[in-house]
């Protein structure tokens, strides 16, 4: 079974490549947990936070945006002091701002799932890359919706973020056209 070669031979990288990323997701919570987890990444390695995501689960309130848009100076200070997650000041407000943001956002729009799926008419963009080396950072699609994501108050949203959240969350289908799960997911989006 071929698969993309980003995700080398580490279990943990291989689950994560096989069961979720470019799955097209639709579940709320499901949304804010990957939008939380890319915040956090910037700059560094996706290893990095996979391996922190059950601390993030827990502290984070299972990714529930309505609970952790209520946390305050007390629940920062002690995010800070918890080595299981990145402790850095700006992320972690960032993740507290942005889930109130992604309220709105259902709030103005009924889901985060429609206003984030409106971009690409509710279907994938389904790419065709032979080659890692041919993947962008960004797109025209990224710099868009980072553009509208910023426009709402999002912090740490940039287009390689975004980028990246769309990859995730299967908006995009990057893996390459010889990996098993392009054949499936672009499969599923005809």
């Amino acid at each position: 079974m071929e698969r993309c070669p980003w995700c080398g031979s580490d279990p943990l990288y291989l689950k994560y490549h096989d069961e979720e990323w470019g799955f097209p997701v639709h579940e709320e919570m499901k949304h804010f947990e990957f939008l939380l987890l890319e915040t956090q990444q910037a700059g560094l390695s996706w290893m990095t936070v996979l391996k922190k995501r059950p601390a993030y689960r827990k502290l984070f309130a299972d990714f529930d945006p309505k609970k952790v848009a209520c946390f305050d100076e007390n629940d920062m200070e002690a995010l800070l002091a918890n080595p299981g997650i990145i402790r850095n000041r700006r992320k972690i407000a960032a993740a507290i701002n942005n889930a109130q943001r992604f309220m709105a956002i259902q709030e103005r729009f009924g889901s985060f799932d429609r206003w984030l799926w409106q971009f690409t008419d509710g279907q994938p963009v389904v790419n065709h890359w032979e080659s890692i080396s041919q993947v962008p950072a960004t797109s025209e699609l990224s710099d868009l919706v980072s553009r509208e994501m910023k426009s709402a108050g999002f912090a740490f949203v940039g287009s390689t973020t975004i980028y990246a959240h769309l990859q995730a969350v299967g908006v995009i289908n990057d893996h390459l056209v010889s990996c098993f799960r392009w054949k499936e997911l672009a499969h599923d989006a005809l």
